[in-house]
C-alpha cells in the first residue's frame, strides 16, 4: 500500500538534509561549512483508522494523515469520504 492519504491526497516527497561541521560565529567558531548534501523523503503523517458512517451504518478503513482527520471532524465522514471519493454514493 503506497504513503498516500484517502482525504487530502498528500505523499511523500523528496528533500535533502544538509551536513555542516564547524562551530557557529555566534558561539566564537570560524563559521559552519556545508559538506554534503543527502537526499531523503518526507513521509506524510498517515494513521490507519476505522471511521465510523452513520449514514451507511458502518465503519470505514482508511489511511489518513492528521490534517484529513480535521477536515472528517470539520465536515462530517460521509462527506468528506464522498468528496474524496473513497465511497460511492
Amino acid at each position: 500500500m503506497s504513503k498516500v492519504c484517502s482525504i487530502t491526497g498528500s505523499r511523500a516527497t523528496r528533500g535533502s538534509v544538509i551536513h555542516r561541521r564547524g562551530m557557529a560565529k555566534k558561539k566564537g567558531g570560524v563559521g559552519r561549512h556545508v559538506t554534503k548534501n543527502v537526499p531523503r523523503i518526507f513521509g506524510p503523517n498517515l494513521h490507519a483508522h476505522r471511521i465510523w458512517v452513520p449514514e451507511l451504518k458502518k465503519f470505514v478503513r482508511i489511511r489518513v494523515t492528521a490534517r484529513g482527520l480535521k477536515t472528517i471532524n470539520k465536515n462530517g465522514a460521509y462527506a468528506a469520504l464522498k468528496k474524496a471519493g473513497v465511497i460511492a454514493g
